[in-house]
């Protein structure tokens, strides 16, 4: 269920109750941790971890790729994520024979663009580490994904992200908000990225985000914004290029295709969304529907636009799919006021001089 559908933020109001419990029991969590009653587990590796204090849509998959694409040529790098919504259970390490049934959509996508990162996942991380390592013992750095409010593992370096238009000082705890973790975890981070701002973003405009945030003396605020590349066909992956004349069917099934939407208005004539569910394991029926729904788009020159997360998904039906102008938009996360090398000489200062006693 989608609670941002704007029918349902009536709901989200009555299930405030609800909220004050749930913030209750990870209140009582974090603290039980802040104690040490319950133990996070340290390895004797650099790990980095992403992720964020907000359900939904922040940002989490284009900020790993951005630290895999600095670090693959220089270290052995391994990600490790939950795989939310794959058909399996337990760890796995990603081969050539791997589907995101197997290992679900993100770890996938990141399988695909980085073949020589070690992609595993794990539902319980403190678990799957071990055995990650025991496959790819020359493993130099663990991106973990989507972990940070889990605490289960004790991180080197913290990376938590807050979307531009909802940040999480302005949220509030399931179900009535978005917020999964206390706003004061956001602490715990030794990196705040604004994640998804407008790419024109003003230094003034920066500065009061910073002072909303306010940042302990041990952090670092950053900025990024997202940036689209040439479509390319999912099957022969020919690339095209978006046009004011074209028609487009978007199909998508992620948290937050907001950002997509108000790119795509300024990219072609007209578009159509046909959006699904956050994670959405795509079935034939799907297909036909797509299809059916392309069919009634009156333009000329028209296409079917959809995501890298989504494609992953796709793809599996490459078959049913080949002749069919159906494109994938890739996209990559850039940091704002030329900030990217510092964030990049950042984490390589934490790979290299990492020490588990530290």
């Amino acid at each position: 269920m989608n609670f941002n559908f704007p029918l349902l933020k009536p709901l989200r109001i009555l299930l405030f109750p609800f909220s004050l419990v749930y913030w209750l029991a990870i209140f009582v969590r974090n603290k039980l941790y802040d104690a040490n009653i319950l133990k996070a587990a340290k390895f004797n590796i650099p790990i980095v971890c992403v992720g964020n204090i907000a359900a939904g849509g922040t940002g989490k998959s284009p900020m790993v790729e951005w630290i895999l694409r600095q670090f693959e040529k220089e270290l052995q790098l391994a990600t490790l994520s939950r795989g939310y919504k794959r058909k399996t259970r337990g760890y796995a390490l990603a081969n050539e024979t791997t589907t995101a049934l197997e290992i679900g959509d993100e770890p996938m996508q990141f399988h695909l663009k980085f073949p020589d990162v070690s992609v595993a996942v794990g539902e319980e991380r403190v678990v799957a580490v071990p055995l990650l390592l025991h496959d790819r013992p020359d493993t130099k750095l663990i991106v973990l994904d989507d972990a940070y409010q889990h605490r289960a593992i004790e991180a080197g370096l913290n990376i938590v992200l807050t979307d531009y238009s909802n940040l999480y000082t302005r949220d509030w705890y399931l179900p009535t908000g978005d917020l999964r973790d206390e706003k004061r975890s956001a602490a715990r981070a030794d990196l705040i990225v604004v994640t998804k701002c407008p790419l024109n973003l003003s230094q003034e405009d920066a500065e009061l985000i910073r002072q909303e945030l306010n940042p302990a003396p041990h952090q670092q605020v950053f900025f990024s914004g997202i940036t689209y590349g040439k479509p390319y066909q999912l099957v022969d992956r020919q690339e095209t290029v978006l046009s004011a004349e074209m028609e487009v069917l978007l199909v998508t099934g992620i948290a937050n295709p907001k950002p997509l939407k108000r790119y795509l208005a300024n990219q072609v004539g007209s578009y159509e969304q046909l959006a699904y569910s956050d994670h959405h394991i795509f079935t034939i029926d799907d297909i036909k529907e797509i299809q059916r729904k392309f069919n009634q788009l009156g333009g000329g020159q028209k296409l079917i636009l959809t995501t890298e997360k989504d494609a992953v998904r796709l793809i599996k039906f490459q078959q049913e799919l080949r002749d069919w102008p159906i494109y994938v938009l890739p996209i990559e996360m850039t940091f704002l006021f030329d900030a990217g090398d510092r964030v990049r000489t950042i984490i390589g200062t934490f790979s290299k001089q990492y020490s588990p006693s530290a």
